[in-house]
């Protein structure tokens, strides 16, 4: 699969939503970075930031800049260009035993129109570590009308899950799968909750 071809779609079938995890402690009908966040709700903040503090490296991505859009990691609300149940079944089908209940929501790609996007293709022969730069060429802006999805998991991805498994590793879901990142805030007022070990259209 070329991903670069999927990423805008001149014409036949759109693809028209983005995913992201339901948070844990989720108050109102918009999505706000996690650099919004630190505004808002300290305290918040701190929960939420406590996931880049499991790997001595990880804390770096506080600090990334995210090149075209000239922000950094943590200034973009970020977003699955999958259906999170694909995720789910490659996750199951090379053995991980997958937690059930993880709950997405499902998001109309409208309501991203307002704001500046871009997909990091998060290559994985581009890819050094959270502590290193972002290659400039796995950035590329889109028109979020013209955006199509993603109807697969890259076999880069399921060699990763398998691997880190099989050596008894905690390892990231997302791993070389292109994020959308969204830079502004983000309505769900009209996006639907689903289950990715759910199968759904």
């Amino acid at each position: 699969m070329k991903i670069e071809s999927m990423i805008m779609n001149k014409g036949g079938d759109f693809i028209k939503y983005v995913y992201h995890m339901v948070p844990n402690k989720m108050n109102g009908e918009t999505l706000f970075s996690l650099n919004k966040i630190k505004e808002l709700d300290e305290e918040l903040y701190k929960q939420y930031a406590k996931k880049y503090y499991d790997h001595p490296e990880r804390p770096k991505l506080l600090e990334k800049d995210i090149p075209k859009l000239n922000c950094l990691w943590n200034d973009v609300i970020h977003f699955l260009p999958i259906q999170p149940n694909l995720v789910y079944n490659a996750l199951k089908m090379v053995g991980v035993n997958a937690k059930k209940d993880l709950m997405f929501y499902k998001i109309p790609t409208k309501n991203l129109i307002n704001n500046k996007n871009a997909i990091y293709l998060y290559r994985k022969e581009n890819y050094k570590g959270p502590a290193a730069e972002i290659d400039r060429n796995d950035v590329n802006i889109i028109d979020i009308e013209e955006y199509k999805g993603l109807t697969e998991v890259s076999k880069d991805t399921i060699d990763y899950y398998e691997e880190e498994n099989k050596k008894g590793n905690r390892f990231g879901l997302f791993s070389f799968i292109p994020h959308i990142l969204s830079l502004g805030e983000v309505s769900i007022l009209d996006a639907e909750v689903i289950n990715w070990s759910n199968k759904f259209e």
